[in-house]
């Protein structure tokens, strides 16, 4: 089954340019990039995809010194299949096993404008990385990620449920009768994730266990492309980096904690593979004295996240003994000890702002911690909106007394603040505070 996703509209109105350049689609493996391009391929007289990985006689035709239409006319030949402008979509799948390939798109922008052609590899950011330019300004990049809550709703038929919420404000509450299964669904997506086997595995089955056997093929497929990395960076560095990511969920990283006895160098390295990967994002410490937040990074304070929740607690090993704790909590209505268990709310809060974004670029996440002496005040995310700075506080069940987030708006002198938990909409007053319901970090 084909899921709907947000980012079709942009590759269609990509199609639909009349200048359009060669497209790159960047993301972390299985999150949906080549079902979505196959999914465009049918807006098209002529589809071709083009995969290195199943096709070694492909990597020849770009590293033989040929002319982009000798190239275009050997594609053609091998996939038996006409190539002509603005009636095939030309697909080059696995491409980081060709850099050349890539650096190959730039000519296709001037030797055959009119062609629509798409570039994707599940480990695209390492290759593009050791590349000194791959064509600024001549290749448009497009970002996908696992499916955010909204995806979720579309793809389980519920995607009415969207435009209620949207329309719904702190000074306009949705209507109990809407609040209670938006909550109930948006727990199911905790357990789920949004990686697209695993959302499908739970739209056919409604079995969090069979979810759970596609999030371990995935999470296997992960630590498989762990060889493929760096030469100088070896399989069990990234694999221990990635476990003690898992741990420290929700708080500072400590580069002390990961097993092994690495250097912090090699710790170092090892995270910058992971997040390039697209594997975990980071969450980075700023001053927020102004706009942009990036501008008073402290890098003493660094968070780590995983790409996916479910990938989370399959990487906890939650799906055995502790499942079905972790399950009561997360399903009920009273789960109110969450953000002990890994931080799993606040870590979805930070991926639901991520996939909300702009595709044609790559956000950032930024969170402050009080740096003054005895202290321990910290406030989970810190937001640009409205050119102004606007931070935002996770709960993971109802209550919570906000005192880090109301010191942190007295000491930036704000007079807006939200707070993300199961509650309903609603806003303090006196406080300035929006209380936005997790399930509508759209709204925001």
């Amino acid at each position: 089954m084909y899921i709907e996703r947000s980012i079709d509209k942009a590759l269609l109105d990509w199609k639909n340019r009349s200048n359009h350049k060669p497209l790159l689609l960047r993301g972390a493996r299985q999150v949906g990039k080549s079902t979505a391009v196959r999914h465009l391929g049918e807006q098209f007289e002529h589809y071709i995809e083009a995969n290195f990985e199943k096709n070694a006689a492909l990597e020849t035709l770009f590293t033989s010194n040929l002319k982009i239409d000798e190239i275009v006319s050997g594609i053609g030949s091998i996939y038996n299949t006409p190539i002509i402008s603005g009636k095939t979509l030309l697909f080059l799948d696995e491409v980081q096993l060709c850099p050349q390939a890539i650096h190959n798109l730039w000519f296709f922008k001037e030797d055959m404008p009119d062609l629509h052609v798409v570039a994707a590899g599940s480990l695209l950011e390492l290759t593009l990385k050791e590349m000194p330019s791959f064509g600024v300004g001549r290749i448009r990049s497009l970002y996908l990620y696992p499916l955010s809550f909204d995806e979720f709703l579309v793809a389980t038929g519920r995607s009415m449920w969207i435009d209620a919420k949207r329309q719904a404000s702190p000074s306009k509450p949705l209507i109990q009768a809407l609040h209670e299964p938006l909550t109930q669904a948006f727990r199911t997506f905790l357990m789920t994730g949004g990686m697209p086997a695993s959302v499908v595995a739970w739209i056919e089955t409604k079995d969090y266990l069979v979810c759970q056997e596609e999030l371990q093929d995935i999470a296997d497929s992960y630590y498989d492309d762990f060889g493929k990395y760096n030469k100088k960076v070896s399989s069990d560095l990234l694999r221990d980096v990635l476990r003690s990511v898992v741990m420290q969920i929700g708080n500072k990283f400590v580069y002390s904690q990961v097993e092994g006895n690495y250097s912090i160098y090699e710790v170092k390295k090892a995270l910058t593979l992971l997040c390039h990967a697209g594997l975990i994002y980071k969450v980075q410490h700023t001053a927020a004295n102004g706009l942009p937040l990036g501008a008073e990074i402290n890098k003493k304070f660094q968070k780590y996240i995983i790409l996916d929740s479910g990938i989370l607690l399959y990487l906890l090993n939650m799906e055995a003994n502790g499942a079905q704790e972790i399950k009561q909590d997360i399903l009920t209505a009273t789960a109110a000890d969450l953000v002990n268990k890994g931080s799993l709310t606040e870590m979805v809060a930070g991926l639901e702002l991520i996939k909300y974004n702009n595709t044609k670029c790559r956000p950032e996440l930024f969170y402050w911690v009080n740096t003054d002496k005895g202290t321990t005040s910290e406030v989970d995310y810190i937001l640009s909106r409205d050119m102004k700075v606007l931070p935002m506080e996770v709960k993971s069940g109802t209550s919570g007394k906000m005192k880090s987030l109301r010191l942190f708006m007295q000491k930036k002198q704000l007079t807006r603040a939200i707070r993300c938990s199961m509650e309903n909409f609603s806003r303090l007053e006196n406080d300035g505070i929006d209380i936005i319901p997790l399930y509508a970090i759209s709204n925001i």
